[in-house]
């Protein structure tokens, strides 16, 4: 089934705005500064993959990578779980006047 023009307009007008409250979210904004910070840390010296700053940055960086997801994964689920509520609602709306 394709979809419609209109609906991915809409859908990519969503995705926007959740990675938009994403960039702005100040608990990913604290977490990108340590991330920025640990990286500045981690390259001011050249012999710092043996060092414990880059294991710290590595790990701020899978940190804030897995936050991100995770905030993307249930706010993807909480959206399709709108989305099927209103295609439910619609459906049996429709049915309801099929019957009348």
């Amino acid at each position: 089934m394709k979809l419609p023009t209109w609906f991915k307009s809409i859908l990519q007008s969503r995705l926007d705005d959740v990675f938009a409250r994403v960039a702005l979210d100040p608990e990913f904004r604290r977490i990108r500064e340590e991330k920025d910070l640990a990286f500045q840390k981690l390259f001011s010296d050249r012999t710092i993959i043996s060092k414990p700053e880059f294991s710290e940055w590595e790990d701020i960086c899978h940190y804030k990578q897995e936050m991100e997801n995770e905030y993307l994964y249930w706010q993807g689920m909480q959206d399709g779980a709108q989305l099927a509520y209103v295609i439910m609602a619609l459906i049996m709306d429709d049915e309801q006047e099929t019957e009348e």
